[in-house]
């Protein structure tokens, strides 16, 4: 069993920066692959972002070059540092724990809408951007 509790979000100015953390623990999580997602209202789970043993294997296109995903192990911690931010990144926001073979190419978003079927997903954190 894995637990995570995400924390960070808020409401933010559009071009601004906003950092998320996951809390990880419970089972030896070193052998999953974390990652974040998102959910709009009225919208369609979204892959964002993948990472194992603290290397990067994921990023969508619609956030690589203003997402970063980064992991502390010491800490348990998954972040998402996010910077120049869209109003169109609003949303609640979810990290998610999964074996580490969804980590490979093209897994995390054919996973994603039933993340849990394969592992364990937080409660979310919501995230607004305003214009």
């Amino acid at each position: 069993q894995v637990q995570l509790v995400e924390s960070g979000g808020g409401s933010v100015q559009a071009g601004g920066s906003l950092r998320l953390s996951c809390a990880v623990s419970g089972h030896d999580y070193s052998t999953y692959c974390l990652g974040w997602f998102r959910q709009a209202p009225g919208k369609e789970r979204e892959a964002l972002t993948t990472i194992y043993n603290t290397i990067p294997t994921y990023y969508s296109d619609s956030v690589k070059g203003r997402f970063t995903i980064s992991q502390d192990n010491a800490k348990s911690t998954l972040y998402l540092q996010m910077e120049s931010l869209k109003p169109e990144d609003t949303a609640m926001y979810y990290c998610a724990a999964v074996p580490g073979l969804y980590c490979s190419d093209g897994y995390w978003e054919k996973i994603v809408n039933k993340v849990t079927d394969f592992g364990y997903s937080g409660q979310g954190t919501q995230v607004t951007v305003v214009s």
